[in-house]
């Protein structure tokens, strides 16, 4: 199992959203509604795995397919749906990597993603308790990324609810 790595923040991880949401926008072109810099890299200060990740919003359902097939096509690794109607998508390179998301523009998660992210950038006392969890998980998961990512649950889902009291 390879174990859990929570670094902390890199101020290079914003350059590296730009490149990568660049090279999207290209691949893409009007099929794109938005390109988002989501999770953990996306909050400054904020330590997290060094992988970016990426929500990418195609301006209808209709045209997911024929987005699905272009990220294919490039270099990308394709993990199909995870479940939420977002088609995940892999990079890797040394030492980082990115994870895209494409999903449609009524997209729940896609939603409840930048309500956390924008609520963590807000309360920075949040965001210091959310790397303090998963420093501490990452510890005690030893490889195990169920364990992980069970273990972030209830404070994402919390952290939502408190973001969705203020809009």
């Amino acid at each position: 199992m390879r174990a859990v790595e929570v670094v902390g923040y890199d101020p290079s991880w914003p350059r590296l959203f730009a490149e990568i949401s660049t090279e999207v926008s290209i691949l893409l072109g009007d099929l794109v509604l938005s390109i988002d810099h989501i999770g953990s890299t996306s909050v400054p200060g904020l330590s997290a795995k060094p992988k970016i990740d990426l929500d990418i919003v195609t301006v209808s359902d209709d045209v997911l397919p024929t987005a699905i097939d272009a990220m294919r096509a490039a270099d990308f690794v394709f993990h199909g749906d995870r479940g939420e109607k977002r088609w995940a998508f892999t990079r890797d390179h040394q030492g980082y990597g990115f994870k895209l998301y494409l999903c449609g523009p009524d997209n729940r998660a896609h939603r409840e993603r930048i309500l956390f992210r924008d609520y963590l950038r807000e309360h920075p006392e949040r965001a210091r308790a959310y790397a303090e969890l998963k420093r501490r998980l990452a510890v005690e998961a030893g490889g195990d990324w169920d364990f992980y990512t069970g273990g972030k649950t209830g404070f994402v889902s919390e952290t939502v609810r408190l973001a969705s009291l203020k809009t």
